[in-house]
């Protein structure tokens, strides 16, 4: 489908194997974050070309399978046991503020946001520049007076590099240069994207005001969307169980379960409903749609995930045990694909695994880690208070969503 406007030609993609292509074109730039360039100026999705291949080069470096095996077998499970636990004791939390929190938590670990003086007041801080990160990132979506929003967000990401990213970058010089004076070894250092970049600066040679928006968008975007994706999975599970009690015990005992639960979850609703693309030359799609230079490329995430040609007649629907054909991933593209496919997609929702994968040596991802530990510890809605929409923003996030726990 095609639609026009004074300005430019707007193609909408909906259906799997075109968006597939789509994503794969070289001549396709994105178009998504244009009204957040207060936060999303020049981080690596916004790249294009040669300025994207260095900078994803450099940060595959961190972006490893050890790594990532280090961080959910060695560092997740303790930051993950000692955020809930308070809420644990309390009975309730709103699951919106935790997952924000936990994965906060967590994000600071990949980012390399350092928080010295460990109080829950330091913490609080942090959350709340996140937030004004995250209006950034979605500004094109606000309901609010978006001029006066862009100058609040930039003045709280200039506080924020002074609060905690230039005392980050000071410790990680302080670090690689006793590494450099064979006063530590490379197992000492931070394992972590700031240090990753500032081991890189020679080849990418960052100006202060690209870094500071490259670790706001990591901080932002693996705490922001793990956590809709953590809250939006147990809405999901809780209402299969529902109908299908008899998963319960797979929900606390099979961590495969819960993974395609959250990979279910992440296909029917994917972080932002659209992807965007502006074509820098005509472009050719196999379907016969000729693209011209200048023109927006919508592909519609919402459609595309629920291409039934490829997800089933059922493909609207909640079902962990659906059958995909070979080569299609069971998020469906929610993570994109081609050279900007999600650099965090294993850290976050793990490796999809085979049918001989051994549970012992899987990567499951933060998030199904996370909502597994949930369920284990008694997570259910609160018929008392029922969940409510995000009403500051036209994208489908939950605003409240009041849990009991126990």
């Amino acid at each position: 489908m095609t639609t026009t406007d004074p300005i430019v030609a707007t193609f909408t993609i909906s259906s799997f194997e075109a968006a597939k292509e789509v994503y794969r074109q070289k001549d396709l730039r994105q178009a998504l974050y244009d009204e957040g360039e207060v936060v999303m100026g020049d981080v690596l999705v916004n790249l294009h070309g040669d300025e994207h291949r260095k900078r994803r080069r450099v940060e595959n470096r961190i972006f490893r399978r050890e790594t990532f095996d280090h961080y959910e077998r060695d560092l997740f499970p303790q930051v993950t046991e000692v955020t809930v636990a308070p809420y644990v004791a309390a009975g309730g939390v709103d699951l919106v503020q935790l997952g924000h929190e936990l994965m906060l938590n967590l994000a600071a670990l990949t980012a390399g946001i350092d928080r010295p003086e460990g109080t829950a007041e330091e913490t609080r801080r942090l959350y709340d520049y996140m937030q004004w990160f995250i209006k950034g990132a979605t500004l094109a979506h606000s309901t609010e007076d978006k001029p006066a929003l862009a100058a609040r967000i930039q003045r709280a990401l200039e506080e924020w590099d002074e609060e905690f990213l230039k005392p980050s970058v000071a410790r990680r010089k302080t670090a690689l240069a006793a590494l450099e004076a064979g006063e530590i070894t490379e197992n000492d250092l931070p394992r972590d994207i700031l240090t990753t970049l500032l081991r890189g600066n020679d080849e990418l040679a960052l100006p202060a005001f690209a870094l500071r928006r490259e670790i706001a968008f990591f901080l932002l975007a693996s705490a922001h969307t793990s956590a809709t994706a953590f809250v939006r999975s147990i809405d999901h599970i809780l209402g299969w169980l529902a109908d299908h009690p008899e998963d319960a015990e797979r929900v606390t005992g099979d961590p495969m379960f819960v993974q395609r639960c959250v990979h279910e979850t992440v296909r029917l609703n994917p972080s932002s409903p659209v992807g965007m693309r502006w074509a820098l030359a005509p472009v050719s799609l196999k379907s016969g749609t000729e693209i011209p230079q200048g023109s927006k490329v919508v592909i519609d995430l919402h459609a595309v995930n629920r291409d039934p040609e490829v997800f089933g007649p059922d493909a609207a629907e909640f079902n962990p045990y659906r059958e995909l054909p070979a080569g299609v991933g069971p998020f469906g593209l929610s993570f994109a694909a081609g050279i900007h496919v999600c650099i965090g997609q294993d850290l976050a929702a793990g490796v999809v695994p085979r049918a001989d994968t051994a549970p012992e040596e899987h990567l499951f991802g933060l998030v199904p880690g996370a909502v597994r530990y949930m369920f284990n510890q008694g997570v259910r809605r609160d018929p008392a208070d029922p969940p409510q929409r995000d009403a500051q923003t036209q994208r489908p996030y939950w605003g409240t969503y009041p849990a009991l726990l126990g």
